[in-house]
């Protein structure tokens, strides 16, 4: 007989209280899916919003937009940031190895 505990129905169990291996097993897996659910689409959008802003700053969007110059020398800074990340990350790992 299910019962009502805080939101969720639970079946009740016989004599012995304890729940056998295949009950168990269906409890971890709609749990399992209930947090995936909760989770997935909020992963997905703030893994979106985080490529974006990185996609807007390196294509220099959040510059006056009527400065070509600006938007150029902003564009070329940054490209050449990553480029020079890249290469002190390989001088690094060079040295540890």
């Amino acid at each position: 007989m299910p019962v009502a505990l805080g939101g969720h129905f639970v079946k009740m169990r016989g004599m012995s209280g304890k729940p056998s291996e295949d009950e168990r097993q269906r409890e971890a897996k709609a749990i399992l899916e209930r947090v995936r659910q909760e989770t997935d689409p909020q992963i997905g959008a703030h893994t979106q919003a985080a490529l974006t802003r990185t996609g807007d700053h390196f294509m220099a969007r959040d510059v006056d937009q009527s400065d070509r110059i600006e938007v150029l020398g902003s564009r070329i800074g940054r490209i050449a940031s990553i480029g020079g990340f890249i290469v002190l990350a390989l001088i690094l790992a060079n040295h540890f190895s």
